[in-house]
């Protein structure tokens, strides 16, 4: 870090950069010369006559003129580098004014002019020739050991801010491994209180605090430092000024507009705490109603919590409705875009989302499931375990857990297996296929008889066997039965499959859907009870009466 950080130093010193100006003198319209005579003075710079000022300008004699001049030369030639076509002059009604930049230099009037025998115009193009040369020279003439020096001071400085750095690091590394030690011994201390304030986060949190205090100590070090080792070469000295002044806007149009905003802190303050108060209220009668303290007619405790959720929304919209013109730079065209902005951008995107806000808040009072009950929504069979105004999640038999966007609900069926399942059971119906050959008296008395040996079935309710259709190869009978166990159906369907298989075997019922081929003239019939059949084919019928025998094969 401390190499970088020289690095960028040493850039900023031997770069030369544009020359930043110095305090200016005002420019003023000067008061009109007086008649009081004065010797004439001369303007000198780095030991050469320049000029010489011959009248007075206002109050002011040449001597004090010439004075005031050679002081404003010294000061530009402090900061210059190279001469730029900077030198002007400016022409005002009855007299002219010499500068470089915006730095005056000096006044030149009509009575001046008339001693030298010129025009205005001429003479302060003399003088600002003649100044304008000797800048030229004294930069060539400027010694080598005069920038020798300087680089020399900005060198040991920086070798000064060094030192400093590595002093601090030293310092600091060695802070750091004493609080490492430090803590870990607070931490295997079983009654060390330390371990419990601690926060998580950092593994040592005394480090973590000497970094910050380390690194604010060294932006407050290069804060004051810097003026100092930009101070000595002319084309630095601007440079952290400027840069501070960089920082001074900003920062001073921060505490201006937090001072302004200080009396709407109150406000704010104020609707926050009443928001709060109210939800306080709300939050107290959503527990007393969730516990059935309390109960209002036709509310149902369920609703109570989705109710506090909506009414947190309006609370939380009101307030900040009544916040926004106390906001800072509320009133700003700025501010008022952007929030135009993202009322667009929230409208546009969030069309699904209030959908399923909407279909949240009916399903909420629509009732339609709880939590843990077992539905079917669509394909997805299985436990609801959580209700929010946008999704329900339901956990399937196969312990998956499946999210379904509140809209799909609404347009779509849904099956509640767990409603009315305490008091009036809910029906069990498997279905076999047997075929015509098999009286239907026996297969409804071995589907009674297995539903009476499957096991955790309710017997509240007595099971019925339903003969559903007849279909042109067999016939299919539906088995009902009662269960008040939604959550184990598919168990239960499964046990009834094996029982109902078990009965039937025993009975020497074969359960299959036999395709027949027949021809009534000759097969014989599917009707049961009917006794011996006769089965010769049409031929040898025909045969048989022709030669009369009359007897059945």
């Amino acid at each position: 870090m401390i190499q970088k950080l020289c690095l960028v130093v040493c850039v900023y010193i031997l770069l030369p950069s544009f020359i930043f100006s110095q305090t200016a003198d005002s420019l003023d319209k000067p008061i009109e010369p007086t008649n009081r005579k004065e010797s004439a003075a001369f303007v000198v710079f780095n030991n050469d006559t320049l000029f010489s000022v011959l009248s007075n300008l206002g109050p002011y004699t040449p001597p004090e003129r010439a004075k005031n001049i050679n002081e404003r030369l010294k000061l530009i030639a402090e900061d210059i580098v190279h001469v730029q076509d900077s030198f002007n002059i400016m022409e005002f009604a009855n007299y002219s004014v010499l500068s470089y930049k915006h730095i005056m230099i000096m006044s030149v009037g009509d009575d001046e002019a008339e001693s030298l025998g010129l025009s205005r115009q001429e003479t302060a193009q003399l003088y600002i020739d003649a100044i304008r040369t000797a800048f030229v020279q004294n930069i060539e003439n400027r010694s080598l050991v005069e920038w020798l020096v300087r680089i020399g001071y900005t060198l040991l400085t920086l070798a000064g801010l060094i030192l400093i750095f590595f002093v601090l690091n030293r310092s600091f590394n060695w802070i750091n491994k004493k609080l490492v030690d430090y803590e870990k011994t607070l931490k295997r201390k079983r009654k060390s209180v330390f371990r419990y304030l601690a926060p998580k986060g950092p593994e040592y949190f005394f480090t973590f605090l000497l970094k910050i205090v380390k690194y604010a100590l060294i932006i407050l070090i290069l804060f004051f430092y810097l003026p100092l080792l930009f101070s000595f070469l002319p084309w630095t000295k601007g440079l952290v000024r400027q840069f501070y002044d960089y920082i001074a806007d900003p920062v001073m149009f921060l505490v201006n507009g937090f001072i302004n905003f200080l009396p709407n802190i109150f406000f704010i303050i104020i609707i926050v705490m009443v928001a709060r108060y109210i939800l306080r209220i709300m939050t107290y009668v959503t527990t007393e109603i969730e516990d059935e303290k309390l109960k209002l007619k036709g509310f149902k405790k369920d609703w109570a919590h989705p109710t506090l959720n909506i009414i947190k929304i309006i609370v939380y919209a009101f307030a900040l409705v009544f916040m926004f013109p106390y906001l800072p730079g509320s009133d700003s065209p700025a501010f008022k875009g952007v929030s135009i902005f993202l009322g667009v951008l929230f409208s546009l995107g969030s069309t699904s989302a209030i959908a399923n806000i909407v279909a949240g808040i009916v399903i909420t009072y629509m009732r339609p499931f709880m939590i843990g009950d077992r539905v079917k929504i669509g394909e997805t069979v299985g436990d609801v375990i959580e209700k929010t105004l946008l999704v329900t999640r339901i956990r399937t038999v196969k312990n998956v857990d499946v999210t379904i966007p509140n809209a799909t609900i609404i347009n779509t069926h849904l099956w509640n297996y767990t409603k009315n399942a305490t008091e009036h059971g809910i029906i069990l119906h498997p279905t076999v296929t047997i075929g015509y050959d098999v009286p239907s008296e026996t297969v409804i008395k071995l589907l009674l008889l297995a539903a009476k040996n499957t096991k955790n079935l309710t017997r509240d309710f007595k099971p019925f066997v339903l003969q559903k259709s007849l279909n042109d190869f067999y016939v299919e009978y539906e088995l009902n039965v009662y269960t008040k166990q939604p959550s184990k159906m598919l168990l239960f369907y499964s046990d009834l499959n094996q029982s109902i298989q078990r009965e039937f075997n025993k009975a020497g019922v074969e359960i299959l859907s036999p395709h027949y081929n027949a021809i009534r003239d000759g097969n014989a019939s599917t009707i049961p009870g009917e006794g011996d059949q006769d089965i010769r084919n049409p031929v040898e019928k025909v045969i048989d009466k022709v030669t009369g025998k009359n007897q059945k094969a």
